[in-house]
This record gives C-alpha cells, sequence and structure tokens, in this order.
C-alpha cells in the first residue's frame, strides 16, 4: 500500500486530486487540513510554524514507521494586499506559500522513502516571460518575509509570484540534495474555478468570469483537469523528462519548459534554502 501525505486538498484541483487518490484502495492519503473533510485528517494551519511542526509530529506518529511514499504540498493562498502577517511576524502569503511548506518538508524529509515522489504546486506567474504584471526581477527571501506594508492588489500578486518562484527553487534544492527522490514543480496555469482568487478585489475576479466564459477558446484547463493531471505526476503515472522538473499545464497539455531564469539559478536556491531554514529555526 501506498502512503501519500498531501496539503490542499479540500478545495478547488486539490480537493479533486484527493478524491481520485483516496479512491484507490492501494494507497492511504493523509490531508493536512485546518477543518474537517471526508478524508483521514490530521489538523494543519500552514500560517502557524507550531502548526506545522505538530502536524509533521502527529503524521509521524500516524504512520508508526511506515514511510511516505508521495508528498503532495499543494495548498496556497493568493491575497489581496501584502498587509497581512502570520502569528510568527511573516508575510502571510510567504509564509504559507513557501515557508511552511519549508519547514513541512524538512521535518519529514527522513520519513520519506528512498525513491519517494515530492510535487510541489507552484505558478507560471513566477515568470516575467508570461506574467509581465507582477513576476519577481530578484530575490530577497528576508525581504519577501518582512516587506514594507502595502495596500495594493499589485502587491499581493507579487507577494504570490515571488512565493512561486521559491516554490520552483525549494524543488530544484531538494532535487539536488535527494537525487533519488523524484520532485516535480507542477504549474497548474490559470484555472478558473479553484477559488484562489477568492480574496482578490471585485474588479480582479472579473478575469475569472472572463476566464470562464473564454475557457473553451482560450483552452484553460478545468479544475478536474488540472487536479487529474496532478494526481498522475504524483503516483507516477506521468514520467517527467530527462531532467525535467517544472511541469506546465499550457492550453490542457502538460508541458515540460524550462522556468524562469531566476528559477535556474544555483546561488538563489542554495540563498533561498540557507535563509528559510534559518527563518524556521533548522540547520542548512
Amino acid at each position: 500500500m501506498k502512503t501519500v501525505v498531501m496539503t490542499g486538498g479540500t478545495a478547488g484541483l486539490g480537493e479533486v486530486a484527493a478524491r481520485r487518490v483516496n479512491a484507490d484502495p492501494d494507497i492511504r492519503l493523509l490531508l493536512g487540513t485546518r477543518s474537517a473533510s471526508q478524508f483521514e485528517t490530521l489538523p494543519l494551519d500552514l500560517s502557524r510554524l507550531a502548526s506545522v511542526r505538530a502536524f509533521t509530529h502527529a503524521t509521524e506518529e500516524a504512520l508508526g514507521g511506515t514511510r511516505i511514499d508521495v508528498l503532495v504540498l499543494n495548498a496556497g493562498v493568493q491575497l489581496a494586499t501584502n498587509e497581512n502577517r502570520t502569528e510568527d511576524g511573516f508575510e502571510t502569503t510567504f509564509a504559507v506559500n513557501h515557508l511552511a511548506h519549508y519547514l513541512l518538508l524538512r521535518s519529514l524529509l527522513e520519513t520519506l522513502a528512498d525513491d519517494a515522489t515530492v510535487v510541489i504546486t507552484t505558478s507560471d506567474t513566477h515568470d516575467p516571460r508570461t506574467n509581465s504584471f507582477g513576476a519577481p526581477r530578484d530575490l530577497d527571501p528576508e525581504a519577501l518575509a518582512h516587506p514594507p506594508v502595502q495596500g495594493r492588489f499589485k502587491a499581493g500578486f507579487q507577494a504570490y509570484s515571488a512565493s512561486k518562484l521559491c516554490n520552483i527553487l525549494t524543488a530544484r534544492a531538494l532535487a539536488d540534495a535527494r537525487p533519488r527522490l523524484r520532485v516535480i514543480a507542477y504549474n497548474p496555469g490559470f484555472t478558473p474555478g479553484t477559488a484562489l482568487q477568492r480574496e482578490w478585489p471585485v474588479w480582479a475576479r472579473m478575469a475569472t468570469v472572463m476566464g470562464r466564459i473564454m475557457r473553451p477558446v482560450a483552452r484553460l484547463a478545468t479544475v478536474e483537469q488540472a487536479g487529474d493531471e496532478l494526481v498522475d505526476l504524483a503516483l507516477n503515472r506521468t514520467s517527467p523528462p530527462a531532467g525535467g522538473i517544472y511541469a506546465s499545464l499550457v492550453k490542457r497539455r502538460l508541458t515540460w519548459p524550462d522556468p524562469a531564469p531566476l528559477a535556474q539559478s544555483d546561488d538563489l536556491m542554495r540563498t533561498l534554502w540557507a535563509q528559510s531554514a534559518g527563518m524556521v529555526g533548522l540547520e542548512p
């Protein structure tokens, strides 16, 4: 029996993926979530590092020595501004999308099977070639963790895009450190209906309405397809090409492009890993 541990499985494409995984009698799904669910769950609030630590301890106890075959880090937030701060003092988007998952990954690293699969959900908004509105042009982890407060939508979108760059760099660092693991950074693309944009201002949420209307013409993926692709990647039903780590769902087709140049920087990869470790109280 395979063991799958997952975040972000109660809504959107994550819920689609969780339902598919849970329906397989040969898979045990363990879901971290803030609220009750139809699946086997353990409490997890990604905005609190103490909750992440408690979740990893509870996971190890629940597994009773069983190794994790698949770790899916799918949860995320996309806020309207960068005004929010967690109880640990970090900007919320950076804390939830990157820092909490970094801590969770590091804490469960020795519980992973030697040939386990790790999938981290990212976004093509990290790339200036596909996002001219708010893609990061550089990376300063400390500035992302403690930015000047801005009540503008652009600041919130920039925080999200930068956190998605962090997801890819984390995936690359993990793959470099543990070459036997199968590590994938998955971009589901713009998928209207995921509720990820629920915190956006009304005028910005119109983009999701237009996305639903234009979905057939623009060939945007449905929530169901995005979730199905996530499952196929996690369960090794879709294999990456040699050296492939960035899976991108574009026009309803899974592709393996190069991520943005910043995401390919080894210096930034090492800097983010080390500074993130310091922020959560771990050795690099």
